[in-house]
């Protein structure tokens, strides 16, 4: 997802492994004058799984943008020497504290804020605490003069507290990985639950879908969706289901103006 207070400047939020078959798709991300120039001034992470970082190496073509997220998942770069490819001369790292407001780019201010889920899959041991809220998995509050979007691409589970978080957003855009909680199990794909890979699924009296079903929100869309999941199927009992309850299912290319 890449965002903009001003149309110029712009903000990705995470960098998952099709960063560069995305920007090529997307004119206002391409070069416009010199050498090396891009739009991207700046790409903030959420959390520091492969289908969040493994973007930024297609970012080492040395241009010159920050790299923003909280200290612990800007930790998990600079203990893997792989990152090492982006040249520190032109991409700061910039720590950002939880429940702290910044300006990344020009007319838009950012707010981080923690939501329950867990480690990276390739930082787990034996023993997952999942459902914890730590500097780990975060969500981003966003807030260009008065319209605000909700971004929380992972979540375990909906709290109290992220339900007033979302509260008054023109736009949430939330975690729809699985539709089923049990969903890549019983297709044989995976032995892991959506919630055990820190996720909540949509449906089912414990999903997203019912946790949110109150929330005070313009429009409501679904993100991160896996390929296992019916609702990317238009017509699918459960995409009707999902859009009577008055959600919007994300698309490549989507565009939201407010």
């Amino acid at each position: 997802m890449a965002v903009s207070g001003d149309g110029v400047s712009w903000l990705l939020l995470n960098a998952s492994p099709d960063l560069r078959q995305q920007v090529i798709a997307t004119p206002a991300l391409h070069p416009r004058w010199g050498a090396r120039d891009t739009p991207i001034a700046g790409v903030v992470l959420t959390n520091a799984d492969v289908d969040h970082i493994a973007g930024l190496l297609s970012l080492r073509e040395r241009q010159s943008f920050t790299l923003f997220g909280s200290a612990a998942i800007l930790d998990v770069l600079e203990r893997n020497a792989v990152f090492a490819v982006l040249d520190r001369d032109l991409v700061k790292r910039s720590p950002v504290q939880v429940a702290a407001s910044f300006e990344p780019v020009v007319g838009l201010t950012v707010e981080l804020f923690p939501v329950p889920g867990k480690v990276p899959l390739f930082l787990e041991t034996e023993t997952v605490e999942i459902g914890t809220e730590t500097e780990m998995t975060i969500g981003l509050d966003l807030r260009s003069e008065a319209r605000r979007v909700v971004y929380v691409p992972g979540c375990a589970f909906v709290t109290p507290s992220l339900l007033a978080r979302v509260s008054g957003a023109d736009v949430l855009v939330f975690d729809g990985t699985t539709y089923a909680d049990d969903e890549m199990v019983r297709l044989g794909l995976s032995p892991k639950t959506a919630e055990r890979m820190g996720h909540i699924a949509i449906g089912g009296p414990g999903g997203s879908m019912a946790a949110l079903a109150d929330a005070k929100v313009r429009r409501k869309v679904y993100t991160h969706i896996n390929n296992t999941n019916p609702v990317l199927v238009a017509g699918s009992p459960e995409r009707v289901v999902v859009e009577a309850a008055g959600w919007e299912i994300a698309f490549d290319g989507m565009e939201i103006e407010l």
